[in-house]
């Protein structure tokens, strides 16, 4: 089950709980992430050469993971699971749903490449607000959408290292995000 959702997106969480900015931190890690144990399917690794950045403190990444690195060091290794509770919840089978074919029509044509059973297609609901769901079925009619997160359900098993650490800066806290080197531009 190795994700094919681009970047680290499965981290966000829709919980913001902001911290002021001299409790907030840059870690730079490494880990494979596995589902439920250390000899689950891989979902995803993340090695010394191409290692992530968090902001840490400002609610964005699920609250577990958080706890369970934050005071960590550089050199100092890491390995836990999170329950699917305490990640991204259970399946909730109402977000499970059939939808008409004609919600696929781009200018007038049935978009059939998008419509392929396990493509993630990205949508809006009737407000506007995006929405990520995987296709499970093709009926003659309608469209089974599973719009759950693509980790509910699974116990999050992580282990890995902390490269580095520093304090976060007063634009990153601000702007909710790290800021690497001089490429940064909003």
């Amino acid at each position: 089950m190795i994700l094919q959702a681009a970047g680290l997106s499965f981290f966000f969480n829709h919980k913001i709980q902001v911290m002021n900015q001299s409790e907030a931190k840059v870690l730079t890690l490494v880990y494979e992430l596995r589902e439920s144990s250390a000899e689950g399917e891989l979902i995803e690794v993340v090695s010394k050469d191409n290692p992530v950045e968090f902001l840490f403190g400002t609610g964005h990444l699920v609250q577990k993971f958080e706890n369970n690195v934050m005071n960590l060091s550089k050199n100092e290794k890491f390995e836990f699971v999170i329950v699917a509770e305490e990640a991204y919840g259970p399946v909730n089978q109402e977000a499970v749903v059939n939808l008409p074919k004609e919600t696929f029509l781009i200018e007038g044509k049935l978009a059939e490449d998008l419509l392929v059973q396990g493509n993630m297609i990205n949508m809006q609901d009737q407000s506007g607000n995006p929405l990520r769901g995987k296709v499970v079925a093709i009926g003659e009619e309608t469209v089974k959408m599973d719009f759950n997160h693509p980790l509910a359900g699974v116990d999050l098993h992580f282990k890995g290292e902390v490269l580095g650490s520093r304090p976060a800066t007063r634009e990153e806290v601000d702007h909710g995000h790290v800021h690497s080197g001089n490429d940064h531009h909003h």
